[in-house]
């Protein structure tokens, strides 16, 4: 209650008490700041990764591009590999649903097995900087380098579900598992060597088309794969 005096006469005002923000409230406001600070530290992380390679980069820069502290980034990674995983983890969850579009355009076996691997390919062509991520490139080359067990464990899950699809396929198609499993391991290397190819300008020597190339693998897996199950 307020009690106010104005021109000699006695206003008493009653004051309703504000409702305060509910606990469920206020908790869902903190979780969309903290996804949204871990967003610009991440957008800032893969703009460091790319310029540097996960050797060269630093908690220091990545904060300065993120607009923080390095003291700051402890609140949500413990390593700059915990930042490197995380923005490697997004790199593959786009991938497995530009895959998983591919797919839903293909009804037989062999669409699907061509969709798969043909997006698996033009997705990295597409975004080269996503490759790099992926084999952990540096601006020395590339060398064998880990993001400690779990997250390795993590992230090759991760692309084997990408990549899994190709598997499928080839068991519908009438492949054992061994045998499915060797072709989504050959596409995945004989892709890998193409863009590795593309990327660096090597390909251009020959006069070939990085693309048209792998079109022509997959044409040839699919061929080999048709012939053996209808002589089944």
């Amino acid at each position: 209650m307020l009690i106010v005096n104005f021109n000699n006469v006695r206003i008493v005002v009653k004051l309703e008490k504000m409702p305060q923000m509910s606990t469920e409230r206020r908790t869902g406001r903190q979780r969309a700041v903290s996804k949204l600070k871990r967003g610009l530290i991440l957008d800032a992380a893969r703009a460091v990764f790319e310029a540097e390679g996960l050797d060269g980069a630093s908690l220091r820069a990545i904060a300065v591009g993120a607009g923080y502290t390095p003291a700051a980034l402890y609140f949500h990674f413990d390593s700059k590999e915990a930042i490197y995983a995380e923005v490697l983890r997004e790199s593959l969850e786009n991938l497995g649903r530009t895959i998983n579009l591919a797919l839903s355009r293909g009804k037989h076996p062999v669409d699907r097995l061509r969709a798969a691997a043909m997006a698996f390919f033009r997705f990295y062509d597409e975004n080269p900087r996503d490759l790099d991520l992926g084999f952990y490139l540096f601006r020395g080359g590339m060398k064998p380098h880990g993001l400690g067990k779990k997250r390795d464990m993590m992230l090759n899950t991760s692309l084997e579900a990408a990549l899994h699809p190709i598997f499928e396929a080839a068991q519908e198609l009438g492949a054992s598992a061994e045998a499915a499993k060797l072709l989504m391991v050959d596409t995945f290397a004989h892709a890998a060597g193409l863009l590795l190819l593309a990327h660096t300008g090597r390909i251009r020597m020959f006069g070939v088309s990085a693309s048209n190339l792998m079109e022509r693998f997959m044409e040839g897996e699919i061929a080999a794969l048709v012939g053996r199950k209808g002589r089944a």
